[in-house]
């Protein structure tokens, strides 16, 4: 039986075929056109429902469109994180940084997928820092990824798949929580019989 991933994020997302691109996973793809964190936020319940075995999360570019903080983007990421792992803590999560975009959020961008990199391990996700396959010198999509700046070309998804692959691959060579210690219990075993 193969392993399930649900796709969860936007329009970058939804637009993917990746029970196609990745034909040894079961894959449900969550996303939605012009979702925001504060969206997949609010609908992470349904598909934390489904319990796959692992979540592929990309998500933010279009709160930056919204002009919304990078505060806002990172503490609802977080709050997404945070949530998976306290319902499913042995369920594997790759979080992708923010795509680039237009040039005048590449700071902001950039700043965002800092954060993300930094709380990521905290929750025992992986991260995916997808910024050097696909921005230019500008900090924007490359013009061969991207006609409009934002959606991603065939060949922006080739560069993006090039990269998901082998983090897909990876997240499942790396084991998930351990059970946890029961002091009381490991005590005993270590004093021995009584």
């Amino acid at each position: 039986m193969s392993s399930s991933l649900a796709f969860v994020g936007d329009s970058l997302t939804a637009a993917g075929r990746w029970d196609e691109w990745l034909p040894d996973f079961t894959v449900t793809n969550h996303a939605a056109g012009g979702a925001t964190t504060a969206d997949v936020l609010v609908s992470i319940d349904l598909v934390l429902a489904e319990r796959p075995d692992a979540y592929i999360l990309l998500i933010g570019t279009n709160d930056l469109a919204w002009r919304k903080s990078v505060e806002h983007v990172v503490r609802n990421v977080e709050s997404i994180l945070a949530t998976v792992h306290k319902e499913q803590p042995t369920t594997r999560v790759l979080v992708q940084s923010v795509l680039p975009r237009e040039p005048e959020f590449a700071a902001s961008i950039r700043e965002i997928n800092r954060h993300l990199w930094q709380f990521s391990s905290t929750v025992r996700a992986q991260f995916l820092d997808l910024w050097p396959v696909l921005a230019d010198e500008r900090g924007a999509l490359s013009p061969e990824h991207s006609e409009d700046g934002l959606h991603l070309t065939p060949a922006g998804y080739e560069r993006w798949l090039d990269a998901l692959r082998p983090a897909i691959d990876h997240l499942f060579t790396v084991p998930t929580v351990t059970s946890p210690i029961d002091l009381q219990t490991d005590a005993q075993a270590l004093s021995g019989p009584r």
